[in-house]
């Protein structure tokens, strides 16, 4: 399967054989999960989230501070 991530403007493209957790993405893109939300056609979903298909994630950075 195709997996595309886009952040920051920038599109990250992998093949997978496997059905991969979000978190496992994450985790081979080095990007930390508690940093961003995956959003896919407008939904945020859970990190726990099995992708078993193509498809094109979206991930917006959570801010946090005080």
């Amino acid at each position: 399967m195709r997996i595309e991530v886009e952040s920051q403007g920038e599109v990250f493209t992998f093949e997978s054989k496997t059905p991969l957790s979000i978190n496992e993405i994450l985790n081979k893109l080095e990007i930390a999960p508690s940093t961003v939300l995956a959003v896919y056609e407008g939904t945020i979903l859970p990190h726990t989230s099995i992708i078993e298909s193509d498809v094109k994630l979206e991930l917006v950075i959570v801010s946090s501070g005080g």
